[in-house]
């Protein structure tokens, strides 16, 4: 939060463009200024940092691009060695993953050598510099500058020591390039747009969430008087002893679904490599998992664990002890398989898209939440008298979860609809589809849909009637977004409209004409109009860059700024060359895969000032649109 802060008064501040666009100042000096030919001298090359930024190191994983640093061709030098000092590792969350770079201030060290046959006098040397500096929000792309400084040649001068001070090392340009960790993708594979997807902590709370609603299905609710007993009624069992295998229980549910959060881990963590969000493969994995549970929650089948599997581990557990006890958390989390596995398949459906560890942690709250009424009715018996009846009710949750998954299906279906291009599942047939699955759940449980767990002459309580009229009010909710009209918050989750629709028709920010792939032909008309360049790096699956276009583009103030613009979109997570060049130019450019990715660019292709990611704030994507033209007469 601090740098965008940082960041959006950096913006504001009229008086100060050329520190926006020059975080770090070079300078080059020479230790002796004045030496005899043959000599060695110590060229210092230094870098300062504006506050908040910091520059690489001489090696680093791609696509960060490192500092290099070189002395022009000058009669008066032979060679030099350059040495870099010590780097602080540190997690960079443009690129998420730990990297060597500097901050404030860095000095390095050129052990020169002077040509024999160097002419006498002032000699002007050059360095070379090639780098790329980021704050925690932005990487300015690449820069090429140099420094200038006078070394003196004179014969009757004093051949100086060179001596290295300790903490620096020599840098071989020829070794190998360090190799980045996989990188952490989230919502449109990368850590900007990460930051409008779930975090890591929301996405733990939701496991946990799946873990105590599953709590409340058939397999597992008539089980908690069963088993709390069973601690209960052991012999010579202390209270201490009970609440003890009350844990190793529980730990029992938690090591089988913490092993197929590893397995999930072990056989789709390649799927992460590049934008996991936007890959078809996945999407159609997931929309398979979201069909198989959802159509068992809705009773077309069961999902059950081989009977002799179950039998073996009972016998196992008779057999006492902390052992039996932990056997049997695992013969009782596979015996609720058959109702848990829903929840279970959604659940890892949804954490695989998040790479990294997310599968493992997810099914440990998961089953931290399975296992936590557990534990505690063991140490709080008592409380088994105030638990509902299992019933009927129990069977609406699960068809009420089936109708709700089946819709989610079709988010994950719309994603390989929209990278393929195919337009089969478009904004209308796919609203259509979501208002009839959502007003069937309001349907059923207001009586009027007949299915397992609602009887003809039973009663409607208050909870199942609000839960139905709530459903059956988001489904009409909906139907103006089938016309063409905004959504809000929805619009991020469901197919963009046509072109021409009413939705294009509302607003003055979205009648704008968006060039679509058209890179070189945006910069030639921005050249004939005499315009910048505003460049949306985007996807077709990207949901938040599906809310910045449908919430923040249309408001009044954004729409008027973009008018000054050439407004061209370019979208990276296609399976066409233009998806592909368009992903090779964000990476080479600006080093970074990141979607949504805003650019300012001149029709030089300088670049003037770039956005990262989702915001919700107008003012500070105002602020980044007016920031444009300003940058642009400092340059």
């Amino acid at each position: 939060m601090l740098g965008r802060l940082l960041v959006f008064a950096l913006a504001c501040a009229a008086t100060l463009p050329a520190q926006k666009l020059n975080p770090v100042q070079w300078t080059l000096s020479f230790d002796p200024a004045k030496a005899p030919p043959g000599s060695k001298v110590l060229a210092r090359v230094t870098a300062k940092l504006d506050p908040g930024w910091h520059l690489y190191a001489l090696a680093v994983p791609k696509p960060i691009i490192p500092t290099s640093i070189k002395l022009a061709e000058s009669r008066a030098l032979a060679s030099y060695t350059v040495h870099q000092p010590k780097p602080e590792t540190r997690f960079d969350q443009n690129f998420g993953f730990q990297v060597a770079s500097y901050e404030s201030a860095a000095v390095f060290l050129l052990e020169t050598t002077l040509a024999k046959d160097a002419p006498a006098g002032p000699a002007e040397i050059t360095a070379e510099m090639r780098y790329q500096a980021c704050d925690d929000k932005m990487c300015l792309p690449p820069r090429r500058v140099s420094a200038v400084a006078i070394l003196t040649v004179d014969a009757a001068a004093p051949a100086g020591v060179v001596a290295l001070p300790p903490g620096y090392t020599p840098f071989n340009p020829n070794a190998p390039t360090p190799t980045a960790p996989p990188p952490k993708q989230a919502e449109s594979a990368a850590p900007a747009a990460a930051a409008g997807s779930q975090g890591i902590w929301a996405f733990l709370l939701l496991a946990f969430g799946f873990g105590l609603a599953a709590i409340f299905t058939p397999c597992v609710f008539p089980m908690i008087p069963i088993t709390v007993s069973y601690f209960l009624n052991r012999p010579a069992a202390t209270r201490s002893r009970s609440v003890l295998e009350a844990a190793v229980f529980c730990a029992g549910i938690i090591v089988l679904f913490s092993g197929l959060g590893l397995a999930a881990t072990a056989i789709l963590g390649p799927f992460g490599v590049v934008q996991l969000g936007s890959n078809i493969w996945v999407n159609t994995f997931v929309a398979i998992v979201f069909l198989v549970f959802g159509l068992s929650l809705l009773g077309a089948f069961e999902i059950t664990i081989p009977s002799s599997v179950l039998t073996s581990l009972d016998r196992a557990s008779q057999g006492g002890g902390m052992v039996g006890t932990l056997l049997m958390g695992l013969t009782f989390s596979l015996t609720a398989f058959a109702c848990v596995g829903p929840f279970v398949g959604t659940l890892l459906a949804a954490s695989v898209q998040g790479g990294g560890a997310r599968p493992l942690a997810g099914m440990m709250a998961f089953a931290g939440g399975l296992a936590t009424p557990f534990f505690f009715l063991a140490v709080f018996p008592s409380y088994l008298k105030r638990l509902p009846r299992s019933g009927g009710w129990m069977e609406r949750v699960k068809v009420v979860m089936g109708f709700l998954i089946l819709a989610a299906m079709f988010k994950y279906l719309s994603a390989v609809d929209q990278v393929m291009q195919w337009n089969v599942l478009t904004r209308e047939r796919f609203l259509a589809i979501w208002i009839v699955l959502i007003a069937l759940a309001g349907l059923y449980l207001l009586g009027l849909l007949r299915l397992k767990g609602v009887k003809p002459d039973e009663s409607i309580g208050l909870g199942r009637l609000l839960t139905g009229a709530a459903l059956l009010v988001f489904a009409i909710m909906l139907l103006p977004g089938m016309f063409g009209m905004r959504l809000g918050e929805i619009d991020a989750y469901v197919p963009p409209p046509t072109s021409g629709g009413i939705l294009g028709q509302q607003s003055s920010g979205e009648s704008a004409v968006w060039m679509k792939n058209q890179y070189r032909q945006a910069l030639g008309r921005a050249r004939e109009e005499g315009k910048l360049v505003l460049v949306n790096f985007t996807g077709y699956a990207c949901t938040n860059c599906h809310w910045m276009k449908a919430n923040m583009f249309p408001k009044p103030e954004i729409a008027a700024e973009m008018k000054n613009y050439v407004l061209v979109e370019l979208y990276t997570d296609g399976t066409d060359d233009a998806s592909r060049e368009n992903q090779q130019l964000q990476e080479s450019k600006f080093a970074t895969i990141a979607i949504p990715y805003y650019a300012i660019v001149d029709p030089e292709e300088r670049v003037v000032a770039s956005f990262a990611g989702l915001t919700r704030d107008p003012q500070e994507f105002l602020a980044f649109l007016r920031s444009g033209p300003e940058k642009r007469a400092a340059i």
